[in-house]
């Protein structure tokens, strides 16, 4: 699993990375002598089956995403990721894991005339003692865990971050700005259109700074839009990012997504159905992914259509194509009364891996960042053919548009760091967030706050002029405060963080390591000055817990 990776060199690494090897070993010992004495020799052979094919293939996993098996990855892994899986299935990816199998098939004939010794067992035992400890002392990464370790440690429990907008409040910088104040109420009666982009991070955009531009459509509104420069998504993953943006509530740590089907929520669905607007919402993936449908059944959606309702020219595992859903995105609009306003939601899978697209794109098919840009690309042609068709039926002046991405996109930018839901580093969070209202707004307007995804619901309504629910954890983006974006993970390790003006916090929970970054001066995160800035350290590190966890 480690192999070729970066290890910290220290008395302490041997004891961190094969504490958990030695406790696995130890324990099927203890369980191969029992099973001995039941003269059923085969049972001892199935077992031992089972765990050199469970290590294999985690070893496979652990090459691709830095990470073992946990509990919540393999609720994951369902049929709509099958592409991504398959992708996968090569010589690179197979190779360690028919080595892991021969060696499995290996040993026991290498051993099978010696017994475990008293002194192994010691030694084993010294191993598992001192393992804990020597992994707080170094920084693993979590990569300290084999296949079994990781699906112990991922049984957290289900904890709901405070709403008290308190843990929000910057400890160090009470600056405000009026940049925004005069927007109010301006939108009122317009059509809400609002896109979630898929897998789409700020830093490869040319609004955000980018050489490139895979979505020049996007660029052309943002010509005439407000531009958040630094907007983060709450959760690295589309499903619990469409809760937080639906319901203004942060989701909850160690909870699966089913869970949010009791949890109370007034919905910007069903607060603008109450308010006389036909709502729709359309994802050209599938409800089916993730308990996604616990997410937005019953939260004030006229119409909720996915790949298996929209049908589509082009299938894969994830979804159908986006021109598809975007006719049926304009279908529906036709459909709705003269005069009465829409509130339309549209959650396109372009930019999901493996980034396969129908055409080719503008950029060479060289490498996994490109192919990714293609498919940035291949989406926001269908971005601008909603824009176009919205202009033909001279509805998009009376158009309120909030585009932003559901979370980001990883390319080995910090060591192991690939796709997006194991890490809340800038490149798995940091998002593109516009707000576009042709004939309102007229110039692009650069706001240099920190915005949050889970602001969306309250800004919306606020633009629209109409009251917000107490229920909401977001606040309208349209206020002179400015609060720090709070974010976690729980993928495979935990992980809190929040930005703060130039600084961005992350603490992991299981060792309780904190980071800290100066992202300001250092926008790739490369230089840690935890170390340095303990005062803040010991501030923000209070500001998380007590947000996830109550302290």
């Amino acid at each position: 699993m480690i192999f070729g990776r970066t290890i910290p060199t220290s008395i302490w690494t041997p004891f961190a990375f094969l504490w958990q090897d030695a406790a696995v070993a130890l324990i099927f010992a203890i369980v191969d002598a029992m099973l001995s004495k039941l003269r059923r020799p085969w049972l001892n052979w199935i077992l031992y089956g089972v765990i050199v094919g469970y290590v294999a293939i985690n070893v496979a996993i652990a090459r691709i995403l830095s990470s073992p098996l946990t509990w919540t990855m393999m609720h994951a892994a369902r049929g709509p990721l099958q592409d991504s899986i398959t992708h996968y299935f090569s010589i690179q990816y197979l190779t360690p894991v028919a080595v892991t199998v021969f060696c499995g098939v290996l040993c026991p004939w290498m051993i099978r005339n010696r017994r475990v010794s008293v002194l192994f067992a010691v030694a084993a035992v010294v191993v598992i003692a001192i393992g804990p400890i020597a992994t707080s002392k170094i920084d693993t990464q979590g990569m300290e865990r084999n296949a079994f370790g990781a699906l112990w440690h991922t049984r957290t429990s289900r904890v709901s971050p405070n709403a008290l907008s308190a843990w929000r409040s910057s400890p160090f910088d009470s600056a405000s700005s009026a940049e925004l104040t005069s927007f109010p109420g301006t939108a009122k009666g317009r059509n809400v259109v609002l896109i979630l982009l898929e897998s789409t991070a700020a830093q490869y955009l040319k609004p955000y700074g980018a050489m490139e531009d895979p979505m020049p459509n996007l660029t052309e509104l943002a010509s005439e839009a407000i531009v958040f420069d630094d907007a983060y998504a709450v959760y690295p993953e589309s499903i619990r990012e469409l809760y937080a943006t639906l319901c203004s509530r942060y989701p909850l740590f160690g909870a699966e997504t089913e869970t949010y089907a009791t949890v109370p929520c007034s919905s910007l669905g069903e607060i603008l159905h109450s308010s006389g607007y036909r709502t729709g919402l359309f994802h050209s993936g599938r409800f089916m992914y993730l308990g996604m449908q616990s997410v937005i059944e019953k939260r004030g959606f006229d119409t909720l259509e996915d790949a298996g309702a929209i049908g589509g020219n082009v299938n894969s595992s994830f979804g159908v194509d986006e021109p598809a859903a975007v006719a049926r995105i304009l279908a529906w609009i036709d459909s709705v009364p003269n005069g009465q306003p829409f509130f339309v939601t549209y959650i396109p899978v372009a930019g999901h891996h493996p980034y396969a697209t129908p055409d080719p794109g503008p950029f060479p098919n060289d490498s996994d960042l490109n192919q990714y840009r293609n498919a940035l690309h291949y989406g926001d042609e269908s971005l601008g053919t909603l824009f176009s068709g919205l202009r033909k039926r001279s509805l998009d002046r009376n158009t309120l548009y909030v585009i932003f991405g559901d979370h980001g996109e990883a390319f080995g930018q910090h060591e192991g760091n690939y796709g997006h839901s194991l890490f809340i580093y800038d490149e798995n969070i940091r998002v593109p967030y516009i707000i576009a209202a042709p004939g309102m707004i007229r110039q692009p307007l650069r706001s240099k706050r920190v915005a949050s995804v889970i602001d969306t619901a309250p800004t919306i309504l606020d633009l629209l002029g109409l009251e917000q629910p107490s229920s909401f954890q977001g606040e309208t983006l349209l206020e002179p405060s400015l609060p720090m974006a709070l974010f976690f993970t729980d993928y495979s390790l935990g992980f809190l963080g929040l930005r703060d003006g130039c600084w961005k916090y992350i603490l992991e929970t299981g060792s309780a390591r904190s980071k800290l970054f100066n992202v300001c001066q250092d926008s790739g995160e490369l230089r840690d000055l935890a170390a340095q800035e303990t005062g803040h350290v010991e501030v923000y590190r209070s500001k998380v817990e007590g947000w996830q966890f109550g302290k």
